[in-house]
């Protein structure tokens, strides 16, 4: 028999919600090394992250890289750590979630509740989801924070969401926004923050658009990410107006031995500054928040890369974070995927009233009978 979630208090009749779950990768509790042992072991123990058979990759993480790594990505995250806020990823993560709510909140729409969880680490996707059953949600529009479709990131999630409903018995109805690398708000989005940055430090000889990597089998396996990613770095371009020549798309994070997809950016910002291009910007079109990959990665040591093959100046342009702009566009995006659920002129006196229509029509369809 299946091992049920204890339901909540249940009365009949009383009013149900909307809950939207926002759900980034993950974060260590802490920047130290036994936090970042427990979070990679999640991490990379995810079949949809390592696909190499389980027994050989067990030997491999718990022998050699949960004994080596953890220290090595402490001593990063320690750079970029937020004190009591935590990660950066934690940190944006969770004022997006409350910029959304607001956003919702103030458009006279149906009163929808917002929770927000990571797939590796806390708070996690369960505990997300159980929020918003406690919060009275039979509906559940589930938003993964990767613009681009991953199996190791989108599917990785919604297999997390999963999980959890199998184990209630009271199954929330589901929608999940699976990609919006082309929507046309993330893109309008995106151009306006590049925008403001030249607005006040003039435009770079070249923009480099870094996107997470992935091992090139899954682009080979079906996987439409790369492609994904190149339809984002084209709109973005076109929403710059910029020529095939102005900018570059590359793909950061090599973890492995495996060939990932490429041009990798690191040997790519080599190359711009050997050929004499003396000023970049780089822009993560694939992380709307800032996070270990963006702010330590791209931030300092593909800066530093840069330099010393003779660069002279070089920006990263910060993710879209809690940019009102963008907040606008996440808040546009939901309410797409929610239509036909929520109700578009929304207040308690016109929910009251077609509540009381319902059961009167009720009592006289009874009548009749």
């Amino acid at each position: 028999m299946p091992h049920y979630i204890p339901e909540p208090a249940f009365s009949h009749g009383s009013p149900r919600r909307i809950g939207i779950l926002l759900v980034n990768l993950g974060t260590p509790d802490a920047p130290d090394a036994p936090a970042l042992r427990r979070y990679l072991g999640q991490f990379l123990w995810d079949p949809r992250v390592v696909e190499i058979p389980r027994p050989l990759w067990w030997l491999i993480l718990n022998g050699i890289i949960l004994n080596t790594r953890p220290a090595k990505s402490a001593a990063k995250y320690a750079k970029i750590w937020m004190g009591q806020d935590g990660s950066p990823l934690r940190h944006w993560t969770a004022r997006q979630a409350a910029g959304l709510a607001q956003a919702l909140g103030n458009d006279g729409g149906e009163p929808v509740e917002v929770a927000w969880g990571m797939r590796y680490g806390q708070p996690s996707i369960e505990a997300a989801l159980l929020d918003l059953r406690a919060r009275g949600c039979d509906r559940v529009l589930f938003m993964p924070m990767y613009p681009q479709y991953a199996a190791s990131t989108t599917a990785s999630s919604t297999d997390a969401v999963a999980a959890t409903f199998r184990r209630l018995r009271n199954v929330p109805g589901l929608r999940t926004v699976r990609h919006f690398h082309d929507h046309p708000a993330y893109i309008g989005a995106l151009a306006a923050r590049v925008r403001a940055h030249w607005a006040v430090h003039g435009r770079p000889d070249r923009l480099v658009m870094s996107f997470h990597g992935v091992p090139r089998y899954t682009l080979d396996k079906g996987d439409p990410y790369h492609c994904e990613c190149h339809k984002t770095g084209r709109l973005l371009a076109e929403a710059l107006q910029l020529d095939a020549g102005d900018y570059v798309v590359a793909f950061q994070s090599l973890f492995g031995r495996a060939e990932w997809i490429k041009p990798y950016t690191e040997p790519t910002v080599r190359e711009l500054a050997r050929a004499g291009v003396a000023r970049i910007d780089v822009v993560c079109p694939g992380f709307p928040a800032d996070c270990l990959e963006t702010l330590e990665e791209i931030g300092m040591e593909v800066r530093d890369a840069f330099l010393a093959e003779g660069g002279k100046t070089y920006h990263y342009i910060a993710a879209l974070n809690d940019d009102l702009v963008w907040i606008d566009a996440l808040a546009r995006i939901a309410r797409e995927n929610l239509a036909g659920w929520r109700k578009p002129d929304w207040t308690p006196e016109a929910e009251h009233a077609a509540g009381e229509q319902s059961l009167m029509a009720a009592r006289h369809h009874g009548a009749e009978r």
